[in-house]
């Protein structure tokens, strides 16, 4: 019997990139054998179920790299683990429209 790889893998949900708002939650138990696609699901289902939508609180400094999209941008019908996911990985989940708008002008204010 093959057991799938499980991992830790903690998601910043990006809810501005403009007011570097956004807030880290951890997901545990993670099979890596699964589509970015299907994450990308579990990852909404678990917002619409119980996350803090307000995320006023949780301003920081949002480090991600503008650069290498292709690298980094998870594609979705990669599993998990092909696409570099791996136990203790942080990714940001984020409205791709909104990247793109803050990446063409990326200004931040308080």
């Amino acid at each position: 019997m093959i057991m799938s790889e499980e991992a830790v893998v903690t998601v910043r949900l990006v809810r501005s990139f403009e007011h570097r708002n956004f807030r880290s939650v951890v997901f545990h138990g993670v099979c890596l054998e699964q589509k970015v696609e299907d994450f990308i699901r579990l990852v909404r289902d678990g917002e619409r179920a119980g996350l803090p939508p307000p995320f006023k609180n949780y301003t920081n400094e949002l480090v991600m790299s503008l650069d290498d999209d292709e690298t980094l941008i998870l594609g979705s019908d990669l599993t998990l683990k092909a696409a570099g996911v791996a136990n203790e990985t942080e990714v940001a989940f984020f409205k791709k429209e909104d990247y793109g708008l803050f990446k063409a002008n990326p200004k931040t204010t308080w």
